[in-house]
């Protein structure tokens, strides 16, 4: 995506803008590096209001969300993964398949920071799913990253 591309979607549809005020939503652009998914992560046709005739949205699944919020985790994805599995929206054995198929796909430089992913993963299991944490078995080259 060049600039005056992104420049034009994030002036049209942007945080702030008319859009995100009429319809509350917006798009923000991220780095493809930036999310902890899996390589065949789950997305669902989103239905949106009939005035966006030049909108088709996916949004991501719920419990590809869960684990993507397990690399920043903060307060905030930490309240979204309580909320998430609150409403039952997170069965404990897709998130666990999930997380390891994600484990599977990162082999990038930041691997050596999936332990870490697993810490908070095992906080989550113990915390709101009152089941002791799962083994992760990680590859060889992110043990050694």
């Amino acid at each position: 995506m060049t600039e005056a591309i992104k420049a034009r979607l994030l002036g049209l549809a942007g945080e702030g803008t008319d859009l995100n005020r009429r319809h509350r939503l917006y798009i923000d652009i991220v780095p493809g590096g930036l999310p902890f998914l899996r390589q065949k992560s789950l997305w669902h046709p989103a239905p949106l209001n009939r005035s966006l005739v030049n909108f088709q949205i996916d949004v991501l699944d719920v419990v590809d969300v869960v684990v993507s919020k397990l690399k920043r985790f903060n307060a905030n994805d930490k309240s979204d993964i309580e909320a998430m599995v609150s409403k039952d929206l997170v069965p404990h054995d897709a998130l666990i398949d999930c997380f390891r198929e994600a484990v599977d796909f990162t082999m990038d430089a930041k691997a050596s920071d999936v332990p870490r992913y697993v810490r908070n993963l095992h906080g989550v299991e113990r915390d709101l799913f009152d089941v002791e944490p799962t083994e992760i078995e990680l590859p060889s080259w992110i043990e050694n990253a």
